[in-house]
């Protein structure tokens, strides 16, 4: 009878993890693994021909200004298709030399050499761009740049000047800007409710770079606010228009690994992206999923291939956040972490610059310096998740212990932004 009992146990046992792991899967390898496979690029084999078409143009009269900005577009292009920072630096050689000798129309090469360095994190440089722009022609399409710019230094009030300057409900540039304010407020309903509306805007056009760039920042913001399947679906419907989309299946290797808790799935995902697109970032994210799985020699590997990748000075400022706390936290580099800091604060003096710097000090043991940072530039400022994370821990080595636990149950529920090594930090607060 005991026997009996004992696999009656392990029966109902083996049924409960087996409904509790299938409460948090909403993937299937049947619906992305087509996806993974190394086929032919057909975006950038198409952006190659154009790209051959536009460059014989220019060869044959350098003065070809037209033809100059129709080949930037292309190398913006194969950028984003191919991660390939080459690209990036090429488009923008050929807006600089658009922008010199444009006599008509100079404000849309200012504009989309603006774009180019928002790209590059070289936000002070857009910024100048962009307000020559204005000066130039303040019509819809500078003021829409402006308040990207201005929302990437910082300078809130600015953003919301230009941002009331084009309301129009039925226009999709508006409502996708619309969105980014109320993600900056913390209000995520509106956030998604502007995007749903900027997403029907766009399938009504069936434009695709409209749809698929909807698709994807829905996605994101689904995920922010758990609702993980439907995230998960519009990754799918973004990969539907473009099969080679990696913003998307990064997207979906997210959700395996910080909701299914399945990193060798994720790991698989990954390296099926990194063999057609190059992004430093791929390592980090490898490297968390070894230290989730204990594999330090893994973690190990993945960050030094992360500074290699980083030392191609093409990168310029792009990685310095990411650098910095690495630098800081793995490697007790404080002095160059600091260094770094500071820099990013010049270039882009965020809330996110602030506590990477109050951050960086907290580690180094000048608690009180980095309370006081804390407390005049972040806290009340953001409602991101890892820099509330930051704060938490500032909170704790200057014992306001009182402080913690408010930030800390709106941590857990940001359980799935954050990642699991995170999140089992955020419990050791």
């Amino acid at each position: 009878m005991k026997i009996i009992n004992l696999i009656c146990v392990l029966i109902m046992g083996t049924i409960i993890i087996s409904c509790q792991k299938s409460e948090n899967t909403v993937t299937n390898s049947k619906d992305y693994v087509a996806y993974l496979q190394k086929k032919e690029n057909q975006v950038q084999k198409d952006a190659l021909v154009q790209l051959k078409f536009w460059n014989a143009k220019i060869k044959k009269d350098s003065m070809q200004i037209s033809a100059m900005g129709k080949a930037a577009q292309v190398y913006s292009n194969l950028f984003q298709t191919t991660g390939n920072i080459k690209y990036l630096k090429q488009a923008e050689q050929i807006l600089t030399k658009s922008v010199e000798i444009a006599a008509i129309k100079k404000e849309g090469y200012l504009l989309a050499l603006a774009r180019n360095y928002i790209s590059q994190h070289r936000f002070r440089e857009a910024k100048t761009a962009a307000e020559g722009a204005y000066m130039l022609n303040p019509n819809k399409a500078s003021k829409m740049v402006l308040f990207d710019i201005y929302m990437e230094l910082g300078e809130y009030d600015k953003s919301k000047k230009h941002l009331e300057g084009i309301v129009d409900q039925s226009d999709y540039n508006f409502l996708i800007r619309l969105a980014k304010w109320n993600d900056y407020q913390g209000n995520l309903d509106a956030t998604i409710r502007n995007m749903e509306k900027a997403k029907t805007i766009a399938e009504s056009s069936k434009k695709e770079g409209l749809m698929l760039w909807s698709y994807t920042n829905l996605a994101d913001y689904y995920g922010h606010a758990g609702r993980i399947r439907d995230s998960y679906e519009h990754y799918l419907k973004a990969l539907q228009i473009d099969p080679s989309n990696s913003y998307a299946k990064k997207g979906i290797a997210w959700i395996v690994y910080s909701y299914e808790y399945n990193p060798e799935e994720a790991l698989k995902i990954i390296e099926a992206i990194a063999e057609t697109h190059q992004s430093p970032d791929y390592f980090l994210l490898k490297a968390e999923i070894a230290e989730y799985q204990g594999n330090k020699e893994d973690k190990e590997q993945n960050l030094k291939a992360y500074f290699e990748a980083i030392n191609d000075q093409r990168y310029g400022d792009m990685y310095n956040t990411y650098t910095a706390l690495l630098l800081a936290e793995e490697y007790q580099e404080y002095d160059i972490a600091l260094q770094i800091a500071e820099k990013e604060i010049s270039n882009r003096p965020t809330p996110q610059s602030y506590i990477l710097k109050a951050n960086i000090l907290n580690l180094i043991g000048n608690h009180e310096q980095a309370l006081k940072i804390a407390k005049e530039y972040v806290v009340d400022k953001t409602f991101e998740p890892e820099a509330n994370y930051q704060v938490a821990q500032i909170y704790k080595a200057n014992k306001l212990l009182d402080e913690i636990n408010p930030i800390k149950k709106e941590l857990i529920e940001s359980n799935y932004e954050l990642g699991p090594v995170l999140s089992q930090k955020i419990l050791e607060l």
